[in-house]
């Protein structure tokens, strides 16, 4: 069973949050994320991904922009070369989330809270709740993972929490539905009105509902703890990851450690999983390891049936099937039956499939992570995207895949097994700076 709690959220001024929210810190490089915040100088963008204050026109003010001295002051810097990781940046992050507090940007409510977010896209609604979620489930596999993580992007973002004192961004969470949950958060959806209700430059909607009456908290905990075994993590593997380690540090830190601190548990948003779906997640070559078209086609041809398509996109329509495209043609790849085992929940996977018999036994490309001849597209982009960049000679070839199933992940993690990479995409993604723990008082 797992654990919840309520927090003091830090969270935007109801006037500027469509301003202040802003787009997880791992969906943007720096330079489109310099391009993003250039004339929002509210952009939480500047506490996530704070590097840009030493980039070239970080900030451009324009007749639109209402902010005080001491709030262009934190967001700026002497224009330098300055690497992401060095101790500048993160110390640049911190002057500008404690400005964001000090300049009324950010306001801390009263009361521990819990908080629903509720995102609409393309006619399709899901909503979460917004808890704290224990650390200790986290080190109990009670929060169960599919991916393996980065040291090095785990240390990145322990770095930005231990300097900032805080958990910026929220960590996406499912867990198997529960009725009397779902009837709760619908209820007090239909029956309250919203703290915030917004449209991003993406035309996805978001709310966010606080709940402050003790009762329901106290019954969407206990609900949480009597009837859901575990929860599953669909996009945050690194953010819960260094959230626990930051809580296992901070508690080794302090003398007086009671478990009731905030540090105890991570920021996080738990949705049912009869609300999700999972995006495909593309892949795009850069050559044909040395082989003509004929030659790749035939060795294909050993593990897949070929259909030509022509140059009209075309999309998988069931498991197993994949699209491909190769010198202005898609091509519908079904696989044979001995290419999968259906009683194994890593095997039978169309990124594993599609990983031995072409990237690897074909293709020659090894490790998907460090595979410099290989890109990742999520499927929000859509196959004309895998098209124009294989027309435009960057890359050579494009795959696309039918999505993985959440029943298929959530069977993945319970089997304590680990998903190859970049094989989910989730959207819409949620908003970082939108709800915030505060790691101290």
């Amino acid at each position: 069973m797992i654990t919840i709690q309520p927090f003091r959220g830090l969270r935007p001024r109801k006037d500027i949050v469509d301003k202040v929210a802003a787009k997880p810190y791992d969906v943007l490089n720096s330079q489109e994320a310099k391009e993003e915040a250039q004339h929002n100088p509210y952009s939480f963008l500047r506490i996530s991904k704070p590097e840009i204050a030493f980039m070239k026109d970080s900030f451009v003010e324009d007749n639109n922009t209402n902010s005080s001295a001491a709030l262009k002051a934190a967001i700026t810097a002497q224009e330098t070369t300055v690497d992401q990781y060095a101790d500048e940046v993160y110390l640049k992050g911190k002057t500008v989330f404690e400005t964001f507090i000090k300049e009324g940007i950010l306001v801390q409510d009263a009361a521990p809270c819990l908080y629903i977010y509720a995102q609409t896209m393309d006619g399709r609604t899901q909503t979460g709740l917004v808890a704290g979620s224990s650390i200790d489930d986290y080190f109990n596999n009670n929060i169960k993972k599919h991916e393996l993580t980065l040291v090095a992007k785990e240390n990145d973002r322990i770095k930005h929490m231990k300097t900032k004192m805080a958990q910026p961004g929220m960590v996406f969470l499912t867990y198997r539905a529960v009725e009397e949950i779902d009837a709760i958060i619908e209820h007090y959806t239909t029956h309250h009105t919203a703290e915030n209700d917004f449209v991003d430059s993406q035309k996805v909607r978001h709310q966010l509902w606080k709940i402050d009456n003790e009762n329901i908290i106290h019954k969407l905990v206990e609900l949480f703890h009597q009837k859901v075994s575990a929860s599953y993590i669909a996009d945050g593997h690194h953010r819960s990851a260094a959230s626990a380690k930051v809580g296992k540090q901070l508690r080794e830190e302090n003398p007086h450690h009671t478990g009731n601190e905030t540090y105890n548990f991570f920021l996080s948003c738990l949705f049912p999983s009869n609300q999700l779906q999972i995006q495909d997640y593309n892949r795009l070559i850069k050559d044909t390891n040395g082989l003509s078209e004929e030659e790749l086609l035939s060795k294909i041809a050993t593990h897949f049936d070929i259909e030509k398509i022509g140059n009209t996109v075309y999309k998988p329509q069931q498991l197993h099937e994949f699209s491909m495209y190769l010198n202005g043609n898609w091509y519908k790849l079904n696989a044979h039956k001995n290419t999968y085992n259906e009683n194994d929940p890593i095997d039978v996977l169309d990124v594993s499939i599609l990983s031995k018999f072409v990237l690897d036994e074909i293709l020659n490309i090894k490790d998907q992570r460090t595979d410099k001849r290989i890109d990742f597209v999520g499927g929000i982009r859509g196959l004309g995207e895998l098209q124009k960049r294989v027309d435009s000679g960057e890359m050579k070839i494009a795959f696309a895949f039918y999505p993985v199933s959440l029943e298929q992940l959530i069977a993945i993690a319970d089997s304590g097994n680990i998903m190859p990479p970049k094989s989910t995409w989730f959207e819409p993604k949620l908003k970082s700076g939108l709800v915030i723990n505060v790691l101290s008082n």
